[in-house]
């Protein structure tokens, strides 16, 4: 919102000392966010004034048009006689009065004026248009022609109202208010403790039965329409130059007078208003929901088609307007044509939420629906129709209609009831009753009570809907620079969770292991579950939602971290990083079976652990996953050798390393799920309280994945829930107990069918071993159909045998070994090999 200083002082007597600088703070320190002060003007020195055109002499041979003019500019140049200027503008003729800028002046951009020869002639001066005198784009683009009114040699500074000064204010949503000057001054009144003159006190006459006929049908969207008609218009007459200039410094561009008075009433009054060509206009007005696609024109000359959730403004060939949004061609006031000398003001309020839909829906982001979606003022509606009929009849000749049309749907006043500390209790600060009465009281609140406070919020303030909102406005208008800095006092020996812990170590862990965490945006669009193959009843098919999504691409919360982190390694790999390795670890989000409202938390105390516990049950599930993706060389070669590249095993070796963490053991065994290779997949399990569940898959993703998702071959990725993890751990890892006592090593080779995985051989051979055996290694793997046998294959395995309190003797470390084969062949058909 753009408020020029001039127009502000109107309202609020401001002292004549104070600069857009001074007010700038004053504004900031009541919850204001002015962003800059412009300058409007700044370096412009005249002489520069107003001119008669005497004589326009055509200067020919040259490129183009250029025109030696002699014009009066009074006694401003010293001697009365006519100022002799070269012009190659050609929108203003012999008689017109223009702004003559004369030598020894300094327009904007520092730009020095002199006396100077040009086309054979002697420029002494320049005839200006608005740009050169930085008043923005008027719609002409050419030489300012000014009423012929203005008397020869007037200051054109002045009259122009060239210098001033333009605060720019970046309006948060829940303070649609400020988007007019009388909201910024009344703020402006409050922060300075002076009187606001209010535009909006005005005698408005009551509603009749000879107003224009309106029929809302659907009060719930439009719960407030006022209509208002002038006649007798003059066709010819054009926005005064307050007008327009006031427009082009709060950034409008001005159109037509009918349409500049509406546009000046909104910025002024925060109302946005319609001026309909009354002649243009067939049968009564109305208000309803849109068909589903009916067609509409709007302004902007685009042909929309409508939606059933949409408000639109009618009449008897249906609809002519986007209620709050933009009106229609069809009864568009044509000053092209100088034809309209009737019109219908509209002034409506209408539901916010829905003016808001459908502008996005439409894209069509207007002045208006800007306004309406933030919240405007529904007794601000007669008045502001009242102020534009007032201008109309002023500035363009026109008669004000008796006739008054009011449609308001019955409503009460909003009314909120908070003790009288509460304020006290939010800030931390002692204000008093006599203090928070009187702040809110300077908002516009009705405020009865002594130590319970019943307040009544003003029909401008639409966010203001509980008691902590009043306790903001009591310590925003105290100044927030007031508030003490305290830091609370967090009580002793709780320190981090086990949760918290084993998280830590698992970023550690990774970061060890040679990953990078990559953090991602938890969003995710459902055509990720097509590109990783998920069944159409799997469990990660079903998303939660946003009801406002930052892209309409992703509009789900994710329930895998893949998708993130397999992008992140595309776009690193497309600039040129193709040894990649990273992680993340972060919420996953799950909706529940049953929908619930969540509570809101006081804010005055600690909440209950009941109350926590209710909001929890409102959200969704968010269990905290870790997963790796990884591609390309994972161990680079060098003089120390040659490397080798990542694959499955090492996507299978990172969740290891997170059960190491938790001090738990994983299972890892065969498995198929969605985005992996079927071959090359891994299944990860643990045991949590005798039952065992699957926590994750890891291995090589599939080749037709990777080529849907424009990732490298061999690409690998892992994903496990570390919630799950945590349960099956026990708990703090402790310190392992070291021996003193020398190691026995046992190697044994075992003959098994191809088909048997490792994960098997090594759990039974964990398990026959017993308590001895400190640590088992796979070291070799063999395949041979000849000395092995078809579908046979040789795993060879290092036993470490150790014992705590006595050095081992041989029998006893093969004792241990045999037992170890014994059960493997029982369990999987093991034989020793040789």
């Amino acid at each position: 919102m753009r408020v020029p200083l001039s127009w502000l002082r109107e309202y609020v007597d401001l002292p004549a000392t104070e600069t857009g600088r001074d007010v700038q703070a004053k504004l900031i320190s009541v919850g204001l966010e002015v962003e800059t002060v412009e300058q409007v003007g700044d370096g412009i020195k005249g002489p520069l004034v107003v001119g008669k055109v005497l004589t326009i002499e055509e200067l020919e041979g040259f490129k183009k048009p250029i025109r030696f003019c002699t014009v009066d500019v009074g006694r401003a140049n010293g001697t009365g006689e006519p100022q002799e200027i070269v012009c190659g503008a050609r929108n203003f003729a012999v008689g017109d009065k223009v702004v003559v800028v004369l030598p020894g002046a300094v327009l904007p951009g520092d730009f020095a004026i002199a006396a100077r020869k040009t086309y054979g002639k002697t420029s002494h001066g320049m005839i200006c248009s608005g740009d050169e005198l930085g008043m923005g784009d008027d719609g002409s683009h050419g030489i300012i022609v000014l009423p012929p009114e203005h008397e020869v040699g007037t200051d054109a500074i002045e009259l122009l109202q060239l210098v001033d000064e333009v605060l720019d204010i970046a309006v948060t949503p829940d303070r649609g208010y400020a988007l007019s000057i009388r909201g910024v001054a009344r703020e402006t009144a409050i922060a300075y403790g002076l009187p606001l003159s209010d535009p909006a006190l005005l005698d408005v006459p009551g509603p009749n039965a000879f107003g224009y006929p309106v029929q809302v049908s659907d009060p719930m969207g439009c719960d407030r329409f006022t209509a208002r008609t002038v006649t007798g218009l003059d066709p010819e007459a054009r926005s005064p130059l307050w007008l327009t200039r006031r427009l082009q410094k709060a950034g409008m561009r001005p159109i037509s007078l009918a349409v500049d008075i509406t546009n000046y009433v909104m910025l002024e009054l925060g109302q946005p208003l319609h001026a309909y060509d009354r002649s243009r206009v067939q049968g009564p007005i109305g208000v309803r929901r849109a068909e589903q696609g009916e067609k509409l024109t709007t302004l902007d000359g685009v042909k929309r088609t409508l939606d059933a959730e949409d408000l639109v403004i009618t009449d008897d060939r249906g609809p002519i307007g986007l209620a709050g949004v933009m009106g229609g061609a069809n009864t568009e006031i044509d000053d092209t044509e100088g034809t309209t000398t009737e019109v219908v003001v509209e002034a409506a309020h209408f539901d916010a939420l829905s003016i808001s839909r459908t502008a996005r829906r439409h894209k069509l982001a207007s002045e208006a629906s800007k306004r309406f979606e933030r919240g405007v003022d529904p007794q601000a509606a007669s008045a502001a129709a009242q102020r534009t009929v007032d201008l109309l009849v002023l500035l363009a000749g026109g008669t004000a209609d008796a006739g008054v049309t009011e449609v308001i749907a019955p409503s009460a006043p909003h009314t909120i009831t908070i003790p009288a500390n509460h304020p006290d209790k939010v800030a931390g600060v002692d204000y008093g009753r006599e203090t928070v009465v009187r702040r809110l009281q300077q908002v516009g609140c009705d405020v009865y009570g002594q130590d319970e406070l019943i307040v009544t919020v003003p029909s401008w303030r639409p966010d203001l809907t509980d008691p902590n909102d009043l306790a903001e406005e009591v310590i925003r208008l105290e100044g927030y620079e007031n508030l003490p800095s305290t830091l609370p006092k967090p009580p002793a020996g709780r320190g981090l969770t086990d949760r918290q812990r084993l998280h830590r170590r698992v970023g550690r862990a990774l970061a060890g292991a040679g990953y990078v965490e990559a953090p991602n945006y938890p969003f995710i669009g459902e055509h990720v579950f097509d590109q990783f193959g998920l069944a159409a009843d799997d469990p990660n098919r079903k998303v939660v939602k946003l009801v406002n999504p930052l892209s309409d691409e992703e509009p789900a919360l994710r329930t895998t971290l893949l998708p993130g982190l397999l992008g992140a390694l595309r776009r690193n790999d497309g600039r040129g990083s193709h040894d990649l390795a990273l992680f993340e670890t972060g919420l996953v989000f799950h909706p529940r079976e049953e929908l619930k409202i969540a509570v809101r938390l006081p804010v005055d105390r600690r909440p209950t652990d009941e109350e926590i516990a209710s909001l929890t049950e409102a959200l969704p599930l968010q269990p905290r996953h870790a997963a790796v993706v990884l591609t390309g060389a994972r161990e680079q070669a060098g003089w120390w050798g040659k490397g080798r590249p990542s694959d499955w095993a090492d996507a299978v070796e990172s969740a290891r390393v997170l059960a190491r963490e938790a001090g738990t053991e994983l299972v890892v065994r065969g498995g198929q799920y969605g985005p992996w290779h079927p071959g090359r997949c891994a299944e990860l399990a643990v045991v949590v309280e005798g039952v065992e569940q699957v926590i994750g898959y890891a291995g090589e993703l599939h080749p037709g994945v990777l080529k849907t998702l424009g990732l490298p071959a061999r690409t690998s990725a892992m994903e496990l829930d570390l919630d799950v993890l945590e349960l099956a751990s026990a708990g703090v890892p402790k310190g392992p107990k070291i021996s003193t006592f020398p190691v026995a090593t046992q190697d044994v080779a075992l003959v098994v069918d191809a088909s048997v995985p490792h994960a098997g051989v090594e759990a039974a051979l964990r398990e026959g071993a017993g308590e001895l055996l400190e640590s088992i290694r796979l070291f070799d793997v063999y395949e041979n159909a000849a000395q092995l046998g078809e579908g046979k294959k040789s795993l060879a395995y290092a036993l470490r045998f150790r014992a705590a309190d006595r050095t081992l003797t041989v029998d006893e470390a093969s004792a241990a070994r045999d037992a170890a084969v014994v059960l493997a062949g029982e369990r999987v058909g093991a034989v020793l090999r040789g």
